[in-house]
């Protein structure tokens, strides 16, 4: 199947992340499918928000991308979610997320039914699956979907082993961090292994054939059917790291999907994810001929 017939959707947050520079739109999901827009490929965001200003601001900001909104659901109870970002001395952030929002409560729509049953690749994560509404939600989609791709999202408190462990066990694909994979980790007693044994043991017990971790200004490992892959990552000058673990993961699903290539689809994942490291803001405007100079350029 061409790259350009794949169906792909995407649920679960969307938001406002309040930067020290003020207010952008956020949310992994959102994000990623942004991303995917960007670069070409078929893709829709579900998600919820609430009946304000904020969320009306978020559904222009969208249809703006030229991203559908036709499963961005309104709320009347509960708000738009907003995110506080903090970022350290080394542009690392950190996030305070409120709660409840209108994402704890998106609901499985024969709308959203519909588009679910039609994709071919199913992209959700775990901070979504916080509020039993939206993870009954993400369960139906993923039960419709083939290819299901979890983007794991330990944010405490929100990052307890008996909700997140199951939704990881139902994907095809693993992305994840290097902090979250030592989580993991952790609650399966393996502090004192390697990274790459414990994406090994992580596979093997759920049957998983394709891991990535990142691991931010040190690069990515990606175990891909028993196979060890790496990047150490290209060098950019870092503005803010919001949202480059989500541009990474755009651009490895988008290669992978078109040539299942893993070690191609790393470089080109590494590119986009440091290009927009390199920028403010979690999804900025860029061509494929900049993510490929970066790639060129080394």
């Amino acid at each position: 199947m061409e790259q350009k017939e794949k169906k792909i959707l995407c649920i679960g947050e969307v938001l406002w992340d309040m930067l020290p520079t003020g207010a952008k739109p956020g949310g992994a999901p959102m994000n990623v499918a942004l991303h995917l827009k960007n670069i070409g490929l078929n893709v829709q965001i579900a998600s919820k928000v609430g009946n304000d200003e904020k969320g009306q601001k978020l559904i222009d900001f969208l249809e703006q991308s030229g991203l559908s909104t036709d499963l961005i659901q309104i709320d009347n109870q509960l708000p738009t979610s907003e995110v506080l970002v903090n970022l350290d001395n080394k542009d690392q952030a950190s996030y305070t997320i409120c709660e409840p929002v209108a994402w704890d409560a998106i609901e499985f729509t024969p709308e959203l039914e519909k588009v679910a049953n039609e994709s071919d690749v199913l992209i959700y994560g775990s901070l979504a699956s916080r509020n039993p509404v939206t993870c009954g939600t993400i369960m139906k989609c993923i039960d419709r979907v083939d290819f299901k791709i979890i983007d794991v999202n330990l944010r405490p408190p929100y990052d307890k082993q008996d909700i997140v462990e199951p939704l990881v066990a139902l994907a095809n694909f693993i992305k994840l961090n290097d902090d979250e994979m030592r989580e993991i980790g952790k609650w399966n007693c393996l502090t004192d292994k390697s990274e790459e044994y414990m994406m090994t043991w992580l596979g093997q017990k759920l049957g998983v054939d394709t891991i990535c971790m990142t691991k931010g200004p040190e690069g990515s490992v990606l175990l891909d059917k028993g196979e060890f892959h790496k990047h150490s990552g290209y060098r950019v000058e870092t503005i803010d790291s919001v949202g480059a673990g989500d541009a990474f993961l755009a651009g490895f699903i988008s290669s992978y999907l078109k040539d299942n290539n893993p070690i191609e689809a790393l470089y080109f994942a590494s590119a986009t994810g440091a290009y927009v490291a390199s920028k403010e803001g979690a999804t900025p405007a860029y061509d494929l001929e900049q993510i490929k100079s970066i790639i060129t350029n080394l």
